[in-house]
């Protein structure tokens, strides 16, 4: 159950936002420009790859890794197959993960490794790996953690993560004007991490290492694999993978690599139009702004008491919509179900036609209520990156959902770039997975 009076309650909303999960979402923008800057700074705009790598590779503990990959194939456009080289273990604990490089993998191919952690025995050996293969190398993590050792020794890029100009180790409290909800960006003077020492000063790591087998990996001479010291203690803060925030420290810098070896457009103008419109979002779905005019209240009470599916037209809005499905899992322990269109249709179909469906009536209307708790009922939430247009399966899920009177919400982001329009989309669901998992009577 959702209290929607905690909704138009700021001052009681950033009680109950222990975790700064509004204070994450609201930087997002802050994040992207402090992770362009430390990207820079890493040497990933002077980079001259001679090509493009075969396919990349990305690893990541949870979302950090799935939704990176995610997202990074949906806006490549399938000009490169972009993978995910998923974990395994017996626990999601960092020490108990383990990742594996696909036999395919070679020196023309591409590994990148998100975490905001940096403390998982696993992708030290990871590293190992990729050296032993030749393949080129690049990181997104704490710049203290062990993980940096070990890219460096690798000859692989290291881009320090870029933590919250309000970090604290304990979660804390939101910054002012995320709990007042001005989307006006942190400052943009978060603490930079030590980048570690370089071996091959001379030049950026993968300078040249995109292109031919031959010049593929600087490090591809050497015929033993570096010693890779053991990960040490956990880095001060530890922002979990799924958190708003998060996802844009470490998508960012890869963005910029994967502009550099022309998978995809995003130069630094782009990136400062991302920044602005997730500001803009933030502006318009902070805590102080009224649930009225506010489309992630909005849509977190329209998801009160629902089964949400998510039907989702578009790469990027099938991306987001199975990040949304996640966060919701995660921050408010509400199950969803995602979908692309037009599959969505038959998927859900019999969904809309039984006991789910919005019209549904139990079998006697009269019987007494007032101790059963409420029947969860399907909401389509509809979410599209691009407008409609003539062969657009989008009018016949809004005549799905009428015929079957199951409620239906809809998300079209503004008109922009794609990268602009993922901001978006991302942000606003972002928010209402926050505000839904602040407000439910039921939270923990």
């Amino acid at each position: 159950m959702l209290d929607e009076s905690l909704l138009d309650a700021p001052e009681a909303l950033a009680r109950a936002d222990t975790r700064g999960l509004l204070r994450g979402a609201a930087e997002s923008g802050a994040r992207v420009r402090t992770a362009a800057r430390h990207a820079a700074e890493a040497g990933v705009a002077d980079l001259k790859p001679d090509g493009r790598p075969r396919a990349v590779l990305v690893a990541g503990p949870g979302a950090a890794g799935s939704c990176t990959a995610d997202l990074l194939g949906a806006l490549s456009g399938g000009n490169i197959p972009v993978s995910l080289i998923g974990p395994t273990g017996v626990a999601p604990a960092p020490g108990a993960l383990r990742w594996a490089l696909p036999g395919w993998a070679s020196p023309l191919d591409l590994l990148v490794i998100a975490t905001p952690d940096g403390t998982e025995p696993g992708l030290p050996r990871l590293v190992e790996q990729a050296y032993r293969r030749g393949c080129a190398l690049v990181a997104v993590a704490p710049g203290h953690a062990p993980l940096a050792g070990a890219v460096a020794q690798a000859r692989g890029l290291m881009v320090p993560l870029a933590t919250s100009a309000y970090a604290s180790p304990g979660g804390g409290a939101p910054s002012p004007y995320a709990a007042a909800g001005r989307g006006e960006p942190a400052p943009d003077t978060a603490p930079q991490e030590a980048a570690p020492p370089k071996t091959e000063p001379e030049g950026p790591p993968l300078e040249g290492a995109l292109g031919e087998p031959a010049p593929m990996g600087a490090h591809a001479h050497h015929t033993t694999p570096p010693h890779i010291e053991p990960p040490g203690t956990a880095p001060d803060e530890v922002t979990g993978p799924a958190l708003p925030g998060t996802l844009w420290a470490l998508l960012t810098p890869l963005l910029m690599l994967v502009d550099r070896i022309g998978l995809i457009s995003a130069p630094p103008a782009a990136l400062q139009q991302v920044a602005d419109r997730l500001d803009r979002v933030a502006e318009r779905c902070g805590p102080a702004i009224a649930t009225y005019t506010n489309p992630a209240k909005t849509l977190a009470a329209e998801l009160a008491g629902s089964l949400p599916l998510l039907w989702t037209e578009g790469p990027v809005a099938a991306a987001t919509g199975r990040r949304f499905a996640g966060l919701l899992a995660v921050l408010a322990g509400r199950p969803a179900l995602a979908a692309d269109l037009p599959g969505a249709l038959a998927a859900h179909g019999t969904l809309l036609a039984g006991s789910f469906a919005g019209g549904a009536d139990p079998d006697d209307f009269f019987r007494d209520r007032v101790e059963e708790p409420e029947a969860l009922r399907a909401r389509i939430v509809l979410l599209h990156d691009e407008p409609v247009d003539p062969v657009s399966a989008v009018p016949s899920a809004r005549e799905l959902a009428l015929a079957h009177e199951t409620a239906f919400s809809e998300l079209e982001p503004d008109e922009g770039s794609p990268l602009e329009r993922a901001a978006e989309l991302l942000a606003i669901t972002d928010f209402a997975a926050v505000y839904l998992a602040l407000a439910s009577a039921d939270r923990t």
